[in-house]
């Protein structure tokens, strides 16, 4: 088909007629969408539980097929006897750290009516006096068909309930202010800085801030440095 031929399909096209649809063209030199983890270096980790303290774990959580489930009640006691934070089943990993590039990465599953639940944070375990006790925490609300939020209220997903998606969480921690990107499904979602200087590690569960049953799932847990 020669140029002119193009030219008069194109058109029938846009009167509403017949014509040939032609395929985009690719950007000269483009390549396709890096991965978060390229660069990389998949990493060993451990660590410990945090559940309501006067219960068995296997109360609040269970491990079938790769998937871990965690799930607390408003109702339930602290992770520690007199303590006064909100009940929680998380994973503590055992993997700190105040300088470098590290990154969780996890499948998250959040069933429906989980309302008021950080699922993930980065605690900030030995910090400055005054200085908050997170660099970053993602938190499940009962919006929308399930909303993810920034710990500040920034919606960064919604339609989260009752589906698997993939979160990775990548921290360039320094000795003054470091940076933190956030993706869902391998796409960005969130770029911020941390909250300065500190020793941190990241946990994952239900810690849960609302009323009723929280609940999440995690698969294919990994952890990565560079």
């Amino acid at each position: 088909m020669n140029r002119r031929s193009v030219l008069r399909a194109g058109a029938g096209l846009l009167a509403g007629g017949a014509g040939l649809a032609l395929p985009p063209t690719p950007l000269a030199g483009a390549a396709p969408a890096a991965d978060p983890t390229d660069g990389w270096t998949q990493t060993s980790f451990t660590y410990s539980w945090q559940k309501p303290w006067n219960l068995v774990l296997s109360d609040r959580h269970s491990y079938s097929g790769g998937v871990h489930r965690m799930w607390v009640y408003a109702t339930d006691e602290p992770f520690e006897e007199g303590n006064s934070t909100d009940p929680r089943t998380e994973m503590r990993w055992k993997a700190d750290y105040t300088t470098g590039n590290h990154m969780w990465d996890a499948d998250v599953y959040i069933p429906s009516g989980t309302d008021g639940a950080s699922f993930v944070q980065t605690l900030r375990s030995v910090r400055p006096t005054g200085t908050p006790a997170t660099d970053i925490m993602l938190n499940a609300y009962n919006t929308n068909g399930g909303t993810v939020r920034r710990y500040d209220g920034t919606v960064l997903k919604t339609g989260a309930y009752d589906t698997w998606f993939n979160v990775k969480i990548a921290h360039q921690a320094s000795s003054g202010t470091g940076t933190i990107k956030v993706y869902f499904d391998d796409s960005l979602v969130l770029t911020v800085d941390d909250r300065g200087p500190a020793t941190r590690y990241f946990k994952n569960g239900v810690y849960h801030h609302g009323s009723g049953r929280a609940e999440a799932r995690f698969r294919n847990i990994r952890y990565w440095t560079r």
